[in-house]
């Protein structure tokens, strides 16, 4: 089974719960912890590379904290993934040339069309799907002011 390691599914919680709680004030890294219970350790290495690779940006100062640096419609999972696979220093053992004949000529070609597709099934998953989701599953947002555009 292709596996997403603990720190990216923190990673793509944390996106998406920036999104999803955004409103005129940036969302702060206290609140995505209390809402998601992710380790506060985990979450402020995953926040910054976040920023680094353009996800999110960060704003400084005592009502500082993250907002999505593009539109979430335009930020896809796959894009959270490989900002996390960036920061983290365990090596693919598809990309290292080790093995037998066949783990080399089948099994790691084959691991890797696998995770190819994978990460084309993630590029199609917006954040914006997800808060989709988060709202259908009855999740309330906190803070985030509602805003009308009926006229």
């Amino acid at each position: 089974m292709i596996r997403l390691s603990r720190k990216t599914l923190l990673a793509i919680e944390a996106v998406v719960d920036v999104a999803f709680h955004a409103g005129t004030k940036p969302v702060q890294s206290s609140e995505i912890t209390r809402r998601q219970g992710i380790p506060r350790r985990y979450l402020e290495q995953a926040l910054q590379q976040l920023v680094r690779a353009g996800i999110l940006g960060g704003v400084r100062g005592p009502r500082g904290g993250y907002r999505l640096s593009r539109e979430r419609r335009r930020i896809s999972v796959a894009d959270i993934v490989r900002a996390v696979r960036a920061m983290e220093t365990a090596s693919d053992p598809v990309e290292e040339p080790v093995g037998s004949p066949i783990g080399q000529s089948v099994v790691q070609p084959l691991w890797a069309e696998l995770q190819e597709e994978f990460m084309q099934r993630l590029d199609a998953i917006s954040v914006q799907d997800l808060c989709g989701r988060a709202r259908d599953a009855g999740i309330e947002r906190e803070g985030a002011e509602r805003l009308d555009f009926t006229i």
